[in-house]
């Protein structure tokens, strides 16, 4: 007899994040923006004139790969690279007057697909869930901060490890 398992809660944060972008990238394919810019102005619309380095810690990728998709954005007429007055050996980059109404555009389709993750939720259950999501990400937040300062990614705990694998079990 086939045993069915539960899905994780990692299983499930992955898949729906899988099934937003496929989502995203279905609407979004006629608007001249891939999902990769428009991560790369989500970033500069939080903290405008950052650097690329920063950029890609923020989106998870490699330098050199955002360097790219600044060079293609920039070309495009989507961000500008401004020296960094302090420091004449870094630029800046910051979302141009003309990506504006795109980057508004993609975030109301952005809102619009959370509004289709979330149907069927009460007003009370979306706030919950925001608030839970929340506290998970600067729980993580907050030990990927630690891991940094101590100079090294601390591996989990055997007991915590323990712990997690039972829960998840069931």
């Amino acid at each position: 007899m086939t045993e069915i398992h539960e899905p994780t809660l990692g299983y499930l944060l992955h898949d729906t994040t899988r099934l937003m972008r496929r989502r995203f990238d279905r609407i979004a394919g006629t608007s001249g923006l891939t999902r990769a810019q428009w991560q790369v102005l989500a970033v500069l619309w939080r903290d405008e004139g950052i650097n690329q380095t920063a950029i890609a810690d923020r989106l998870d990728l490699e330098p050199i790969s955002v360097c790219r998709l600044v060079d293609r954005m920039e070309t495009a007429g989507w961000v500008e690279r401004r020296q960094d007055p302090t420091d004449r050996r870094a630029r800046l980059v910051f979302m141009t007057e003309a990506a504006r109404p795109a980057f508004t555009e993609m975030k109301a389709l952005g809102s619009g697909i959370f509004d289709e993750m979330m149907a069927g939720f009460t007003e009370e259950e979306r706030d919950q869930l925001m608030t839970l999501l929340k506290r998970c990400h600067a729980n993580l937040t907050e030990r990927n901060r630690g891991d940094a300062d101590d100079g090294a990614d601390a591996p989990v705990e055997a007991s915590a490890r323990g712990t997690a694998a039972k829960e998840a079990a069931g």
